[in-house]
């Protein structure tokens, strides 16, 4: 039987607590290059944002040294996946919903970030695809993540739901036409 809805689901602060992993791995990466990334107010500012957007917070930039202080929180961020929390609920719901829906993945995340997450809780089967950001070119707050969930799927926004943390993530869902269910802790 063919399913013909869809449930997209964002990754950091909706299926998984990464915010200390990305606090850890983008602290160390700073630290190399002489920088201090105060624990607290990252973790006020970064939720939802790109490293171009956040990091210049912090007194860094340069976008040679944005570039290489991202390039090294993906190289040290599988270091920290102990700190990453499930949202074991929201993975009930994918088991529950399977049948029925086409499941997506779409995160601002790097690929390999992804998927060493995903590898690590063992999850990576549970998704029919995986969307991130080398897939697009334009960042949550623009839907284009949701909509090419959308044409993978060949699913449209009518038979979509779309599960989001963040403000610029339901901003992104809600300019998508789909319906969009925000989540709130763990």
């Amino acid at each position: 039987m063919k399913r013909t809805k869809l449930a997209i689901f964002d990754m950091d602060g909706t299926l998984f607590d990464t915010s200390e992993v990305n606090y850890r791995a983008y602290a160390e990466a700073a630290e190399s290059l002489g920088y201090k990334i105060e624990r607290k107010k990252f973790l006020e500012v970064f939720v939802g944002k790109n490293y171009r957007e956040f990091l210049p917070l912090f007194g860094i930039i340069k976008d040679e040294e944005l570039a290489e202080i991202h390039q090294r929180k993906k190289e040290t961020y599988i270091n920290y996946l102990q700190y990453a929390k499930m949202n074991e609920q929201l993975f009930h719901v994918i088991n529950c919903i399977r049948s029925e829906y086409v499941i997506i993945l779409a995160t601002t995340a790097s690929r390999k970030n992804t998927e060493e997450i995903l590898q690590c809780f063992g999850v990576s089967h549970l998704f029919d695809s995986i969307i991130t950001q080398e897939d697009t070119k334009k960042l949550k707050p623009n839907p284009e993540c949701y909509l090419k969930a959308m044409e993978i799927a060949q699913i449209g926004s009518d038979n979509t739901i779309i599960f989001e943390d963040s403000d610029v993530g339901v901003t992104a869902g809600l300019a998508s036409g789909a319906v969009v269910y925000r989540v709130h802790g763990f």
